[in-house]
């Protein structure tokens, strides 16, 4: 995928460049690259002034001497990737080769990197000039990187085919396409509204396995919204509803705009088999049927918010609760458990999945460090205990939940309490503690055992850093929509906000009605916002209908 500038930095780096195809008589400093750091690269050393007893030879190092002009070049050329100073890097390659440096596969693709990145004739005809180069060394083999390179530099000189027969010429040789490898080609059909190629794109794109993700499937919505292609909107709207889920703000306002045209009021059918979209429903498992554009007539468009229950606050409508499959869940408890083996001491984890067999299933999993830190500067077991005791309140069979501890929180500081030392021995003896050995990361741990047992979940942390990238799988947002707990405390005390009743997905409904989520709100104070778009004038009730509202409902 092209890598964006900033207006600032593109501004600056083209002001440069332009520069550099001005002549004068004296270059100013400023463009001279890195005029007093970055020393010419030269293969042998200067000559010394004056002759001196040569020292003992040293022993041959088997590693390669870190200022060898190889090395030196490589550096330069990473410090020019990072600030993406291109005149730098090109003067850098000028006298590599001036000096008969060789180039490895490293230093070409840093420097396709850096040409690709600008849009500029300059960096464009250079970029190519450097392929060229590399192209007759038989030493180096392209690799991903750089075929992304190409298709990056095709794109920006308007040429998405050339782009795209990058991708292919990397296919051909075996080595897999990634997302970013088909981006460059699919934004330029994209933006040049050609549909054909577009579509030629992402169909390599499933056949090849790489899933678009939303920027992608936003781009070949626009298209198509804009070519007025009513049938292949609906396709790459349930293209969103299966891999995007939610839509940022962005996108948003391309599907607004895309229900509040002309177009979209034409299409759709009056009578439809209500048995056929009903199967549709079942066999998809709930939220859609896939039968196409219902209803006909002006869309009414805007944004809304659902509440407790799940019901629209604009037109009425209840969203529905999606199933995860028992299936899915049993394989992500599997797949959790490999990953925290390869991430933990595998005896540690092991241990704990034998105890949890024999202690559980739980109702619940807590979060405790999350939990008796949340609003503290120091753990507060008072905090954590109320909590427990609410989640036992909340189960059906008014079970203790599983809290799960590091051992550095049950061992000096507040833990030496007599009162909280008396906490900690009652969980314990009720088989509903686990302390975390030394070294290990508990997350791993709360969020096994909240799998494994298909419980619920109490912790705040939004589970958004590296460890939970690692799933990568788009089961995680899922489970976690139906499975989180979150918290509140406030004067009037602990609030517990339960997973909604709803699923957080693009929903179509039996009646041809459109819900979109965004990714706007969804916190505590600030509600998600919806798009919301039906074709019924009649039920597009305002905030201020409440009664109304129930009543349909």
């Amino acid at each position: 995928m092209a890598t964006s500038l900033s207006p600032s930095l593109f501004r600056h780096a083209s002001a440069l460049l332009l520069k550099t195809l001005t002549p004068r008589t004296r270059p100013h400093a400023s463009l001279r690259p890195n005029h007093k750091h970055l020393a010419p690269i030269t293969t042998s050393p200067s000559p010394s002034p004056s002759p001196s007893p040569s020292p003992p030879p040293p022993k041959p190092s088997k590693k390669p001497r870190r200022d060898s002009p190889e090395s030196l070049l490589r550096h330069r050329l990473d410090m020019c990737s990072k600030s993406l100073d291109l005149p730098s890097a090109l003067h850098l390659y000028d006298d590599a080769l001036a000096s008969s440096l060789s180039l490895n596969l490293h230093l070409y693709n840093s420097l396709l990197y850096l040409c690709s990145s600008f849009p500029h004739p300059l960096g464009l005809q250079r970029g190519f000039q450097i392929f060229s180069r590399m192209s007759a060394d038989p030493s180096v083999v392209p690799n991903e990187a750089t075929f992304t390179a190409l298709a990056r530099l095709s794109a920006a000189d308007k040429n998405p085919r050339l782009a795209f027969q990058y991708v292919l010429q990397m296919y051909s040789s075996g080595i897999p396409p990634k997302l970013r490898s088909y981006g460059p080609a699919l934004f330029g059909f994209c933006e040049s509204r050609d549909l054909d190629g577009a579509r030629e794109v992402e169909a390599h794109m499933d056949a090849s396995g790489v899933v678009p993700e939303e920027a992608e499937l936003a781009a070949l919505l626009k298209l198509f919204s804009e070519s007025g292609n009513a049938d292949e909107v609906y396709r790459i709207l349930h293209r969103m509803r299966g891999l995007v889920h939610r839509v940022s703000d962005s996108t948003a306002e391309i599907l607004e705009r895309w229900f509040e045209s002309d177009v979209a009021a034409e299409v759709g059918v009056e009578d439809w088999d209500e048995k056929k979209v009903k199967e549709g429903v079942v066999k998809g498992g709930g939220g859609w049927h896939g039968q196409g554009w219902l209803g006909n007539g002006r869309w009414c468009v805007g944004r809304s918010e659902m509440d407790g229950s799940g019901v629209c606050q604009k037109c009425g409508e209840r969203l529905v609760c999606i199933d995860i499959d028992p299936k899915e869940t049993e394989d992500f408890a599997r797949s959790l458990s490999a990953l925290a083996c390869q991430r933990e001491a595998k005896d540690d984890f092991s241990r704990f999945e034998e105890w949890l067999d024999r202690w559980g299933p739980f109702d619940a999993v807590i979060d405790a460090a999350n939990v008796g830190l949340c609003n503290q500067r120091d753990f507060n077991f008072h905090q954590l205990k109320s909590v427990v005791n609410g989640m036992r309140e909340n189960s059906p069979l008014k079970k203790l939940p599983l809290v799960i501890l590091h051992n550095r929180r049950v061992k000096g500081g507040p833990a030496n309490s007599p009162n909280n030392k008396a906490l900690i021995d009652s969980w314990r003896k009720a088989g509903v503690l686990y302390v975390t050995p030394h070294g290990s990361n508990d997350d791993w741990y709360w969020l096994y055992a909240a799998v494994k047992c298909k419980s619920l979940l109490v912790t705040n942390d939004e589970m958004r850093d590296h460890l939970f990238e690692l799933l990568g799988t788009s089961f995680f947002p899922r489970w976690k929509e139906k499975h989180q707990v979150r918290l509140s405390f406030s004067r009037r005390g602990l609030s517990f906000h339960m997973p909604p009743p709803y699923s957080i997905v693009i929903q179509e409904s039996e009646q041809g009605s459109w819900h979109m989520p965004t990714t706007v709100g969804d916190d505590i104070e600030t509600p998600r916002q919806w798009v919301c778009a039906s074709r019924d004038s009649a039920s597009d009730l305002s905030l201020a209908d409440p009664l109304l509202i129930q009543m349909k409902s």
